[in-house]
This record gives C-alpha cells, sequence and structure tokens, in this order.
C-alpha cells in the first residue's frame, strides 16, 4: 500500500482541523490549511469536497467562513480516510474485505502469495483502524509542546508567524539538504504504546 498524494493531503488536512479543534478555533478558510502544509490551494479544494460529501467535514460559505471537522476525532479512523481516497487497503485484490475480486491463481484456497498479503493487509488494517484521528492529533500537539512549537491555528501562533516562518525555511531546507533518520520512537505507535509490536 502506498498512500497517494490526495490521501496524503486529506490526512494532513484533517489533522489540522483537528488540532484547530483542540485549540478552539471554529473554522479554518482552505487557504490558510493549504499554507500552513505548503499544499496546492485548487487540489486541497477537491480533496476537502470529497471529505465533506463522506461527512467527515463541514464547512461555512462566507468571508468568516471555513471547514471544521464535522464529528468528533475520535471517531474518524485513519483507516477511514485512507479507504475513502485510496480505496482498498489490500496490496492484491484477492485479499481485500471491501473490494474482492478473484485472482489468476488456481487455488485460491493454499496460494501462499495470497496467504502473505492476507497478513500485509491486515498488519495495515490493524494499524490503520486501531487509531483515530484523535490519536494523531494528540500525538502531533505532545510533540510541538514539547518542541516549544507555536499550535497551529492557536492565538499563540498568529502572534509569532514570523517564528514559524523562519521553522518553515529552516525546514525546507533540512528537507532539501538530506533526509532526517527516522526511528521507531518518531511513530505515533510508539507515542501511545511505548514499546509495541504488531
Amino acid at each position: 500500500m502506498k498512500l497517494s498524494k490526495r490521501g496524503e493531503y486529506a490526512l494532513r488536512s484533517l489533522i489540522n482541523l483537528g488540532i484547530a479543534a483542540e485549540v478552539k478555533r471554529p473554522l479554518v478558510q482552505v487557504s490558510e490549511l493549504a499554507h500552513h502544509e505548503q499544499l496546492p490551494v485548487k487540489f486541497l479544494e477537491q480533496i476537502m469536497q470529497t471529505l465533506k460529501e463522506a461527512g467527515l467535514i463541514g464547512s461555512q460559505r462566507g468571508k468568516f467562513g471555513g471547514y471544521r471537522l464535522a464529528k468528533p476525532a475520535r471517531q474518524i479512523t485513519i483507516g477511514q480516510v485512507v479507504r475513502l481516497i485510496d480505496g482498498p487497503l489490500a496490496p492484491i485484490g484477492c485479499v481485500s474485505q471491501s473490494a474482492y475480486e478473484k485472482c489468476t491463481c488456481p487455488d485460491e484456497t493454499h496460494c501462499g502469495l495470497r496467504m502473505l498479503m492476507l497478513d500485509v493487509r491486515n498488519a495495515i488494517a490493524s494499524i490503520l483502524d486501531r487509531y483515530s484521528l484523535a490519536d494523531v492529533v494528540e500525538v502531533t500537539l505532545r510533540k510541538m509542546r514539547r518542541d516549544n512549537i507555536p499550535l497551529p491555528f492557536s492565538a499563540e501562533a498568529e502572534t509569532s508567524s514570523s517564528r514559524l516562518s523562519r521553522l518553515s525555511a529552516a525546514g525546507k531546507a533540512g528537507r532539501n539538504a538530506s533526509r532526517p533518520h527516522l526511528t521507531e520512537a518518531d511513530g505515533v505507535l510508539h507515542q501511545l504504546l511505548g514499546d509495541y509490536t504488531i
């Protein structure tokens, strides 16, 4: 499974709407979401429409309008969003729960590849369906507070926008220079559970 750009942008936007809800910001304009995450506005508008049609977000029109979560973040699983935007989680159609397709194998029941891909599908689904948007928002906020980063869409962030610009520029330079090294401790699972196994 590879998350598409649409899936990535949808999840990043939902996380930001979750953060906005936590800092008591009622609405966030699509231009703010796009600016904060450096995403193309037109593409993001299409994604937001899909999320709205699925009942995950709501909107309010007008000069002071914007988007908000339509239901509590605890009720939105990451797996639900990925399936909505990118389709089934299964690496091959014959192990899909929601979009089964018969494969070319003459004996599905005893196919070793199918058994292996079923384990892959179950591991992916187990993680994505176990964690809600609220879990990811909680970990994100915890790490931002630990690193003394102003929370997006909060009054504090609005007054320190120049600092955010510097951090964003430094982040861009860092991304262009080299890829950051990731450890298990950087993942959501580790943040919520400490040592874990699938």
